[in-house]
């Protein structure tokens, strides 16, 4: 009886220890020392093509298809192209070639490969099928039927070509009956809408309906070719809200991933009336809009996805026109007073999305320079009004903080100094052009423009503040008898006491001035402002607790005073906010952090805050829980360092007593309880610039921290932790990503993956888990990332595919040469998962390389984990590839020991895997069989099939089966129970 899966999960129970760093240990293969290197080479390694020889290459590539390695066999064919020289070689190799991309799932590049293999050899048949193939997947299907009818012309009586004519012939038919069915809806959708007679309720359903056809390809072509674009234009002047936001949702549909039709529409509706409908009023429609437009920038500037039918492909103009048009006019937004202030909120965003590079490896920053050029003064201009005077444009509570996002967006995407000089040159012109102003406004905004520079692209903001006469200008203002007045220069200084050297001038010469504001005004909005800045100066010490500007126990009274503010509903939301940008700084010191969390009024309000609609406050509720949590980077110094900056009378950080884990630990137990998840959830939803790479960064360590400890996992799944964890690790600083990948690992490992992450979410946690798979990452991490994957490996085959698709299988090979032992062990259990694949199979099965070595040598290796891991793997490799069993003897002289000691052993997990994999290989052939008969293995197999104490009733069952199958082999005979060796 054969063992079809042996499925090694890793132990729910089993909290993964902390890996420091490699233990001093060598793994030795028959006397061969493998580097550290490999686990990043070992791909390489395995596929390696040194011949020169075009001809030996071909073979090599033939080899690696066959074994289903196709990434292989696409290098070797790429290297015999550019060696060859004969046209009709390279035909084949092309049609080779296209054939890997078919089974990789690269339908575009194996559709060219084909075209090439049939310029050269127009009559290749085989270039020509492959070629339908592609055509069929990217659903280009009168094109297939073209090449399958001419294949099946040259071959009449090919089964392959006449079964894919008849499928295409199938699907085209169905095809048109759709498009038909489709027309007609389309029709009635119109004519409905072109009713004025047609109740507004009916109206309203058919432009519901025109949503769902434009979501499909079909409806959309006919939409757009019935004058559809018209009619929506139409619609869009409606002055019901449902039937704009449809129309809207409808030019979704038809932009989305198609870039044709998105320039057709930007030409025909025009950016002025676009940009109209999303300044309005009405913030869902404006929404709405900004959405389609980012779906527009997407289509222009990424192009289609899915594949223009015919030939217009050919004949598509480049986007670039419609881009810049499409940017100008959001630039021209920012400063109009007929813009509503979520109209310009929606614009800010598009900006921040769609013009900065979005990796720093695209050379090309001409956007971000041509928006500089034309629109940093507009830019500044908004972040420089002022909504309490009459004459600026509306504004939100977001604007400002979006403005600052923007700003950074566009300073941190410049390459040179002169690009960044430029940018500094343009905004000290602008500033110091208001602030030589007599008037009064004009100072006050230039002051503005600077408090938001210094929120977002810092080092301008600090050299605009150092020109003449700015900080004294802020000074004086603190103190005048007008509250906008004090507003703003209280939030100027604020930003301004972002470094220590600042701090340090501010406390000399703004702080008595702060609590004189903080005593004296009458305004809760000042007195709030300037709390904060006593906040802000009094943390300027970070987490070093000997370090610190004010009085011992001044900062406790000055947090006592945020959360009796932030608890205090009375206050509108914006100053509630400012108090937890104070908790914000006072939080290093973990004294406040203590209060904080025992005060859990103030923390539920904090929570609140996050979910509501203002969204300035995510950052500071971000760094807030990030302090409380711990969850910051720490270096620990060297201690020979510390003694000789003791020893130098320097000065040397110390750490907060009540910073020690189990003071942490106590805290995240009382966030878990406060509902700290279902917040951090909540500001994971919110689409606002202010949701920045870096609060998302915040969040993701604060996952981490409250993930660390097993039984508060289960809670962070429940209250939805998991589901809001998978876009951080995608979308996120690279640490913010590892952080998050994580945090997804540790629950993978002791939760039910299926539970925490159902229905299709559980494909999206794979990627994150691989990134985890990086010499740049911990080997803690490699650990867990490696422990989840065994796990999601050992629930599905789609699971494992989608495994092998992100490419770990090379990686997860690399690790099982770890020095670390739990790295290694957990590797190999990881390949016993796979293993359960037909494709991981056949990279065992392919010749010239040391897998099945490996496993074998593992399985005699002392390490009990890693023994288990990787007789698993060779009792599952060796029951589903029999073939496999005659090539064990070849891999090491040691392999009988191997196997006699695994019979042997004590552990009877190891046991049965040990007799299992004897059992596949007396199956598998009988001159096999004969060399284990003539060893020590019959006398132990007979041993084991007695039973007795210590020996399970599964072993002593396979063990008679072994014996059984000697005896029809006539390799050994029974007699009186007894079993015996015969003459073969």
């Amino acid at each position: 009886m054969r063992v079809k899966s042996i499925v090694l999960e890793s132990k729910a129970h089993m909290k993964p220890p902390r890996i420091q760093g490699n233990r001093d240990h060598t793994t030795v293969l028959d006397r061969q020392q493998f580097p550290r290197c490999w686990s990043r080479k070992l791909e390489t390694f395995f596929r390696s093509c040194s011949s020169q020889d075009p001809a030996a290459l071909k073979e090599k590539g033939n080899s690696l298809f066959k074994a289903g390695d196709m990434e292989g066999a696409v290098c070797c064919y790429t290297k015999a192209l550019k060696l060859s020289a004969s046209k009709a070689d390279s035909a084949v190799l092309y049609r080779n070639r296209s054939a890997c991309h078919l089974k990789l799932e690269e339908y575009n590049k194996a559709e060219s490969d084909a075209s090439k293999a049939l310029d050269i050899d127009p009559s290749d048949v085989k270039a020509r099928f492959r070629r339908a193939q592609a055509f069929q997947k990217l659903d280009r299907l009168d094109q297939a039927f073209l090449d399958a009818q001419r294949c099946a012309q040259l071959e009449p009586k090919n089964k392959a070509f006449q079964e894919l004519l008849r499928q295409l012939g199938a699907l085209i038919q169905q095809k048109s009956v759709q498009l038909n069915s489709t027309d007609a809806r389309v029709q009635q959708m119109f004519s409905i809408l072109l009713d004025d007679a047609s109740k507004d309720s009916d109206r309203e359903k058919a432009a519901q309906n025109l949503v769902v056809l434009s979501r499909d390809e079909g409806g959309a072509e006919q939409i757009f070719r019935n004058d559809g674009v018209k009619l929506i234009q139409k619609l869009l002047q409606s002055k019901q809200e449902e039937v704009v936001l449809s129309a809207l949702r409808t030019l979704v549909g038809l932009c989305t991933e198609h870039q044709s039709r998105t320039m057709a529409i930007v030409n025909e509706l025009g950016m002025d009336q676009l940009c109209a409908v999303m300044g309005s009023g009405a913030s869902t429609v404006s929404l709405a809009a900004c959405h389609l437009l980012q779906v527009m920038f997407e289509a222009l500037t990424e192009g289609m996805k899915r594949e223009i039918r015919g030939k217009e492909e050919a004949m598509l103009p480049e986007p670039s026109k419609e881009l810049r048009s499409m940017l100008r006019h959001l630039l021209e937004m920012m400063p109009a007073s007929n813009v509503s202030g979520p109209g310009r909120d929606s614009a800010i965003n598009l900006l921040v999305k769609q013009v900065p590079r979005k990796s720093f490896k695209n050379p090309d920053n001409s956007p971000t320079l041509w928006v500089i050029d034309q629109g940093l003064k507009k830019i500044l201009q908004v972040a420089g009004s002022i909504p309490e005077l009459s004459d600026g444009p509306p504004l939100t509570d977001n604007t400002h903080m979006s403005c600052s996002v923007l700003l950074s967006k566009l300073y941190d995407d410049l390459k040179s100094d002169k690009e960044r000089e430029n940018f500094n040159k343009i905004c000290e012109e602008y500033i110091q052009q208001h602030f030589s102003q007599s008037a009064l406004d004009a100072k006050l905004r230039a002051i503005q423009t600077v408090s938001v520079l210094l929120q977002g692209p810092s080092d301008v903001g600090n050299r605009t503040l150092e020109m003449s006469g700015m900080m004294d200008a802020v000074i004086s203002l603190c103190a005048s008898k007008d509250v906008t007045h004090q507003q703003i220069a209280v939030e100027a200084l604020i930003h301004a006491a972002g470094k220590a050297k600042r701090a340090s001038f501010i406390t000399a010469n703004g702080v008595a001035l702060l609590k004189d504001l903080y005593k004296t005004s009458e305004n809760d909005r000042i007195r709030v402002r300037a709390l904060v800045g006593l906040c802000k100066l009094g943390s300027a010490g970070g987490t070093d607790f000997s370090m610190k500007q004010f009085a011992e126990g001044s900062t406790g009274k000055l947090a006592k005073q945020c959360r009796k503010w932030l608890c205090n509903e009375s206050l509108p939301p914006t100053s509630r906010r400012w108090s937890v940008e104070g908790l914000a700084y006072l939080t290093f010191d973990a004294d406040v952090k203590e209060d904080l969390v025992e005060d859990k009024n103030a923390l539920m309000a904090m929570f609140e805050l996050a979910k509501s609609e203002d969204k300035t406050v995510l950052f500071a509720v971000g760094s807030t829980l990030v302090n409380c949590t711990n969850s910051y980077e720490v270096e620990k110094p060297d201690p020979q360092m510390v003694e000789l900056a003791k020893y130098a009378k320097q000065h040397v950080p110390e750490e907060h007593p009540k910073d020690a884990p189990s003071y942490v630990e106590k805290r995240l137990v009382k966030l878990l309880e406060a509902g700290v998840v279902s917040a951090l959830a909540c500001m994971v939803k919110q689409e606002s610039p202010a949701l920045t790479e870096a609060c998302k960064e915040c969040i993701s360590r604060v996952f981490l921290a409250l993930v660390e400890r097993q039984e508060d996992r289960g809670t962070v799944v429940a209250q939805g932790g998991g589901k809001a964890l998978i876009p951080l690790a995608t979308e996120n600083t690279d640490a913010g990503k590892v952080k998050a990948a994580q945090a997804l690992a540790k629950i993978a490992i002791t939760s039910n993956p299926e539970i925490a992450f159902p229905g299709e979410r559980i494909y999206e946690v794979v990627r994150p888990l691989v990134s985890l798979l990086s010499l740049n990452c911990t080997l803690l991490q490699n650990f867990e990332a490696l422990m989840a994957l065994t796990n999601l490996a050992g629930i599905s085959e789609r699971l494992r595919q989608k495994i092998i698709k992100e490419k770990a299988v090379p990686k997860i090979e690399g690790y099982m040469f770890e020095e670390q032992d739990l790295v290694r062990a957990s590797a190999t259990e990881c390949m016993c998962n796979l293993v359960l694949s037909t494709e991981v199979q056949e990279l065992y099965l392919a010749t010239g390389n040391d897998r099945l070595k490996l496993l074998v040598l593992y399985s005699g290796e002392d390490d009990e984990r890693l023994r288990k891991a990787a007789a698993g793997t060779l009792a599952m490799l060796t029951s589903e590839q029999p073939e496999l069993c005659k090539r064990i003897p070849g891999t090491t002289t040691h392999w009988l020991e191997i196997m006699q000691a695994l019979l042997l052993c004590e552990i009877s997990d190891l046991r049965h895997r040990g007799v299992v994999i004897v059992q596949n290989m007396i199956q598998a052939d009988r001159d096999l069989t004969e060399k284990l008969m003539e060893s020590e293995v019959l006398e132990i197999l007979t041993v084991l099939a007695k039973g007795g104490e210590g020996t399970s009733d599964p072993v002593s069952k396979i063990a008679k089966n072994c014996l059984d199958k000697a005896v029809e082999y006539g390799l050994i005979r029974s007699r009186e129970g007894k079993m015996e060796g015969t003459e073969p």
